[in-house]
């Protein structure tokens, strides 16, 4: 799994690349950690190009999920599709995770709840 940061204006895009499982989930948890050190508050999880997620992936996410609210961060998951989609419909999470079809949308909505 790759990890890149990107910017759009207030609003930090992670980039997640590859499959999301035991061996690398880590990895976004790590990331976020560190982010949220620098008081970053507003984040965009790009999915776009994650094809496989597990239970450790689906973990991390919650994870994230948690540390954000936790710290009044706000978190938007975008391009959800195939089998991860599937994944996180029949954990029954789709309501847990704030997620937008779009990457556009999401920061949008980030950017209007400033």
């Amino acid at each position: 799994m790759e990890l890149k940061v990107r910017k759009s204006g207030s609003v930090y895009i992670i980039d997640i690349e590859g499959e999301m499982d035991l061996y690398n989930a880590f990895k976004l948890k790590e990331l976020v950690g560190k982010m949220l050190e620098k008081r970053i508050t507003l984040f965009v999880l790009n999915m776009e190009k994650v094809e496989y997620i597990d239970s450790s992936g689906i973990g991390a996410l919650i994870y994230v999920s948690s540390a954000l609210k936790k710290r009044s961060a706000r978190l938007i998951i975008t391009n959800v599709h195939g089998s991860v989609k599937k994944v996180i419909e029949l954990t029954k999470l789709t309501g847990y995770f704030p997620m937008r079809d779009t990457l556009k949308e999401g920061i949008l909505e980030l950017q209007r709840g400033q």
